[in-house]
Formats: structure tokens, C-alpha cells, sequence
């Protein structure tokens, strides 16, 4: 079973760093990202596999390709997905698609992975 596990806040060179920090050694791991590369050194290695989509949300407008590519990469599962998302606000529509009947079995939430700024919550 795959875990996936949602990168969420900050730029995209944020969430890259911390995909990075977050990768254990020697797991087969893919970063499944939007857009285009940064400067943060992430890139495909033996047990990294990079993948980058077109701009766009992956549960609006690019549900199509988040589907197809998904679908893809679970011919031959990865122990660990990390979906980058520009987006918070679609946290709970993106879960709900990872947990629908086709992927079951197929693929476990893990713990979101938050970069960049939190704001500070107060009493």
C-alpha cells in the first residue's frame, strides 16, 4: 500500500525542501508537484521520482491529469507519494478523492506535511 502524504502551504520551493527533509532513506518515494521546477535542488534520484503536472488544482481543473497520472504511477506503487498542493483550501476535496472505491487498498493518508508560514493561533 501506498502512503500518500498532502505537502500544503508555503511556495513551492518550500514544499520541495520539505519533501526532501521528509523522504526517508532508501523508500521508494515520488513527489507528484504542479508547475514548473525551483531552485530547491529536487529532482529525480534512484528512490526519488519527480513528477511534475500542468498548473492547476488537482480536485478542479486538472482533476483529469491528477487522475491519469495517478493511476499511472500505481502500476508500479511507490511506498510513498507526496502530492505538493498550492492550495489548502481543497485539503478535504483532495481526501475525499484519494479515498474513493478505485484507490482502496491502494492507498493510505498519512500525516499533511505543512511548509511556510502558520499563522498563530491565539486563545
Amino acid at each position: 500500500m501506498t502512503i500518500v502524504r498532502l505537502v500544503v502551504g508555503g511556495s513551492a520551493e518550500e514544499r520541495e525542501q520539505a519533501i526532501s527533509r521528509e523522504s526517508p532513506p532508501g523508500t521508494k518515494v515520488v513527489a507528484l508537484l504542479e508547475g514548473i521546477s525551483t531552485d530547491s535542488g529536487l529532482s529525480s534520484t534512484d528512490t526519488l521520482r519527480v513528477i511534475r503536472i500542468a498548473p492547476g488544482c488537482p480536485c478542479c481543473t486538472g482533476s483529469l491529469t491528477m487522475r491519469v497520472t495517478l493511476n499511472r504511477l500505481l502500476r508500479d506503487p511507490p511506498d510513498l507519494l507526496f502530492l505538493g498542493l498550492t492550495e489548502a483550501s481543497h485539503l478535504t476535496t483532495v481526501r475525499s478523492f484519494l479515498q474513493e472505491e478505485q484507490y482502496c487498498g491502494r492507498l493510505d493518508l498519512g500525516p499533511d506535511v505543512h511548509c511556510g508560514h502558520q499563522p498563530e493561533i491565539r486563545a
